[in-house]
């Protein structure tokens, strides 16, 4: 077991959202705010980054390299973790750059990550051409890896001494690229939490249940696929809904990508749920700043 190096401020709040829930015939709604934890901007990439960044510091690496979109929430939160830590980081990201660094790619320039643009070239290419001309780590894109899944275990385990009920409660979250959803389910068992789908994935069964080796099947995951819409960089009429009546109703901004998806959900009704709700606030308010629909 890798012992995690501290990079957040645990345990994150649990806070009541009263207009929402009765809006919605909840008795309770509760958001777990995974975006104030600390670093960065905060977000949930933390809780992973503390795991793959314990095991970059073990093999002796002295540069991060990982991948994502150019607003892409991971990349910036590694940026923040390798400048916490010491570490140089290259990010790797998608297409060309931008006119304008706004939102994410903004704050990545401030923490001293060094941005490398794939271009037409495919991400893993480029990052694999980069690692081993430096001798780097490589942290996988979303952050998500067997290792880095404890990090939701943790979050599990907070959420089982902050909801005294947790048992007839449900946990909502975005499903990225896996890890965090998997790391719930592992603590917390597949009936209490439902992914949204944000179509970072092709197959999201697949992605959760590959990181839960023999302990879940795909198909008994709850995964809820009806708010992709034409794809993971558009904004839909129904999220735009979802960042308003969130920041209307509890003063809370959600990001354009996943926790805006997640709330859509909700709000659609488009999931059986009980009348209890944790809604995992995942982060990714400096997105806001850079998504071209906004």
């Amino acid at each position: 077991m890798i012992t995690p190096v501290s990079l957040g401020t645990w345990p994150t709040p649990l806070e009541a959202a009263p207009k929402l829930a009765a809006r919605l015939g909840l008795a309770e709604l509760w958001f777990k705010r995974d975006d104030l934890n600390g670093l960065g901007g905060g977000g949930n990439k933390i809780r992973k980054l503390q795991y793959t960044c314990a095991q970059a510091i073990a093999e002796g690496a002295t540069t991060l390299i990982t991948s994502g979109a150019p607003q892409s929430n991971h990349a910036r939160l590694t940026a923040a973790a390798a400048a916490r830590l010491g570490l140089a980081c290259v990010l790797v990201l998608a297409g060309s750059p931008p006119p304008n660094r706004r939102g994410n790619l903004l704050l990545d320039g401030l923490a001293g990550a060094e941005i490398v643009w794939a271009g037409d070239s495919p991400l893993a290419e480029v990052v694999a051409g980069e690692a081993e001309r430096r001798s780097a780590y490589v942290i996988p894109f979303g952050g998500t890896s067997s290792v880095s899944t404890q990090g939701y275990v943790d979050c599990g385990r907070e959420l089982r001494a902050q909801v005294p009920d947790i048992g007839r409660t449900e946990v909502l979250v975005a499903l990225g690229s896996g890890g965090t959803m998997a790391g719930l389910v592992r603590e917390l068992g597949v009936e209490r939490v439902v992914g949204v789908h944000t179509g970072a994935v092709s197959d999201p069964r697949a992605t959760v249940a590959g990181l839960l080796v023999g302990e879940v099947e795909p198909d008994a995951l709850r995964i809820d696929g009806s708010q992709v819409g034409t794809g993971y960089q558009t904004l839909t009429d129904a999220v735009r809904a979802a960042l308003e009546t969130t920041a209307r109703e509890e003063g809370v901004f959600l990001d354009p990508t996943y926790t805006g998806r997640a709330m859509a959900a909700l709000l659609a009704g488009s999931f059986p749920h009980g009348d209890k709700v944790v809604f995992l606030h995942s982060g990714g308010l400096p997105g806001l700043f850079g998504h071209p629909g906004l």
